[in-house]
């Protein structure tokens, strides 16, 4: 029997207390079905009118070698947009501890874990990449390509999710812009805990008018969904008002217990830049 959208987040550990166990443990894994966010989205399962991957990084990994000394490591873990099922954050994070006193032959044994277990909790193939901790390139600090709109004066009075304060402006013809904003702020669909994001937004078409974009941004302030789903809602608000013909949105979300997430979305195949900024 399916599970109703109530049943499937009662069952989370999400917001409840949970032991946290040291000991190798896939079970602690736990699925969310992305159809459960898209249907409000007039989304289907088999089709959707972008692509892309949910990035993912991990920075709190470690295990025993068979020697029984303690190994670190970070993770860089790529989920595909059309992946039956995102992976709950909170679960991610305790299935992770659970690595931290379990003994594993030699860094292959622990990738393998790794791409298995996830791969089986979205029910498509997860990339995986381990880091030595004392890579730099990977987790570089950088800019956001584009034009940062969070400098515009403007008035603000709306924090309830609003995508009709997205404007156009025809006047300006069509463009190619990438914009960004480190405003962006939703809260946990189970826990209303703030998450914080920087969000990149490339397109061709139609230009968007600045000010209402940023409005609309901010009207998220006070709402409760996932990472996942408030980037794709992010997508299509913009998708069908704008009617570009090219785009992209990619948010950087800030870490929450040694984990970030950043959703990419975009209407043909899209190589997200390296973004990493200081407060992640």
């Amino acid at each position: 029997m399916t599970k109703s959208h109530a049943d499937v987040l009662a069952d989370l550990s999400l917001g409840k207390i949970t032991d946290y166990i040291d000991h190798y443990t896939p079970s602690l894994l736990q699925q969310v079905p992305r159809s459960l966010g898209r249907q409000s989205l007039g989304l289907t399962t088999e089709s959707q009118p972008f692509v892309g991957q949910d990035i993912w990084h991990g920075y709190e990994l470690s295990w025993l070698n068979a020697k029984g000394k303690p190994m670190v490591a970070l993770a860089t873990f790529v989920v595909p947009y059309n992946s039956p099922n995102l992976i709950e954050s909170k679960s991610f994070k305790l299935y992770l501890n659970s690595f931290n006193q379990s003994r594993f032959a030699d860094l292959g044994k622990v990738y393998q874990a790794l791409q298995h277990d996830l791969s089986v909790c979205a029910g498509k193939t997860v990339q995986v990449s381990l880091h030595n901790v004392s890579e730099i390139m990977t987790f570089q600090p950088t800019w956001i390509p584009g034009i940062c709109i969070d400098d515009l004066d403007i008035d603000i009075e709306q924090y309830e999710y609003d995508p009709s304060l997205l404007a156009l402006t025809p006047e300006r013809g069509n463009v190619e812009e990438k914009l960004h904003s480190h405003l962006l702020k939703s809260n946990c669909l189970i826990t209303s805990q703030p998450d914080w994001a920087s969000i990149f937004i490339h397109y061709r078409g139609t230009a968007i008018c600045h000010e209402a974009l940023l409005k609309y941004l901010i009207s998220f302030r006070s709402h409760n969904e996932f990472h996942e789903q408030c980037i794709e809602r992010i997508y299509m608000d913009i998708w069908q008002t704008a009617k570009p013909e090219f785009l992209a949105v990619y948010a950087r979300y800030t870490r929450r217990g040694g984990l970030d997430i950043n959703p990419l979305r975009s209407s043909e195949p899209y190589t997200a830049p390296n973004i990493r900024l200081s407060r992640q």
